[in-house]
């Protein structure tokens, strides 16, 4: 049976949403290295980010091409580029299934070897390591997730939230909506459902 045009939109949106987390997540570490000190940036020959990944468990199948795509950019900007500014990449996965106290076992077991940052792309976990990350002095990338108060820098200086968080996707929503109703005026007095997950998440 073959797929119809709404299929082909949803299939096209996911990959688009997973390349733009890839792009996103390589951004991270563009701005982890802004913001090593200078002396030790030079000094570096390699900076080690901890990959904390799902292939497996409820959300794989969103999870391994994520996974796949982080990699294959760090080893493409290794090879192609010689790193970032000479400084090369080093990773290593740990697999947490989208388990919350999986995922904040896999980011202490790989935080000790030097991590520039983190970014689970998972929210749960990013509330569990929010509280970490002053003291660990490891900054934690918010990837459109997490938790979107943490985008105010003057109390979470060590989380930087981007491109979006849930409160600006909500928003943008709205908009949408709104324009395709003519107007936000439009919208007054009517009812507009949100359904969302709350279950596997916070597991």
């Amino acid at each position: 049976m073959s797929a119809t045009t709404s299929d082909r939109d949803l299939i096209n949106g996911r990959r688009l949403v997973n390349a733009n987390r890839v792009a996103v997540c390589f951004s991270a570490v563009i701005l982890a290295l802004g913001l090593l000190p200078l002396a030790a940036a030079a000094k570096a020959k390699e900076v080690f980010i901890p990959l904390l990944v799902y292939r497996t468990g409820p959300y794989a199948s969103s999870g391994t091409p994520v996974a796949n795509g982080i990699i294959d950019y760090f080893t493409l900007i290794n090879e192609r580029d010689g790193g970032i500014n000479g400084v090369k990449l080093a990773w290593e996965e740990c697999e947490f299934q989208y388990d919350t106290k999986q995922g904040v076992e896999c980011y202490e077991r790989l935080k000790g070897k030097g991590s520039v940052l983190v970014f689970p792309i998972s929210t749960a976990v990013m509330y569990q390591l929010i509280p970490r990350a002053p003291i660990d002095e490891i900054p934690i990338i918010q990837v459109g997730a997490g938790m979107t108060a943490a985008a105010d820098g003057r109390w979470f200086p060590w989380v930087f939230n981007f491109p979006g968080t849930y409160w600006s996707q909500a928003s943008a929503v709205i908009q949408y909506i709104g324009r395709k109703e003519g107007g936000l005026h439009k919208l007054k007095g009517k009812r507009i459902a949100h359904i969302f997950l709350s279950a596997v998440v916070i597991t």
